[in-house]
């Protein structure tokens, strides 16, 4: 899956090591590559593993439309299907099977 980012700073820090480090801790940086690894590894949004340790997850109320996926506890990296319009299915739900491109939007605790 193609992989962009909300903001050029947060762009930044995520092709930086060195950037990553400074706003990160080690254990973090170490999930943060690797849950991006599985992302863009992935053909589609519906390849990314829903159970641990990846728990792709889609998000409800004010992050609707929103996924995330696990972190270091309680942190999630959060993001959004990168399509216009977004492919949906008959029942209204996203069609995860033909979503090939998302945006990282943050790494947060939203809990």
């Amino acid at each position: 899956m193609d992989t962009n980012f909300r903001t050029e700073k947060l762009q930044k820090i995520f092709n930086s090591d060195k950037d990553l480090q400074k706003k990160y801790n080690k254990f973090m940086v170490r999930k943060i590559k690797m849950r991006l690894a599985v992302m863009r590894s992935a053909d589609t949004l519906a390849m990314v593993p829903t159970n641990r340790p990846v728990r792709r997850h889609l998000l409800k109320g004010k992050r609707s439309g929103q996924y995330a996926v696990d972190l270091v506890h309680p942190f999630r990296l959060v993001f959004e299907p990168n399509h216009d319009p977004i492919p949906g299915k008959e029942d209204g739900g996203i069609d995860e099977r033909q979503i090939t491109a998302v945006t990282i939007i943050e790494v947060v605790d939203y809990h």
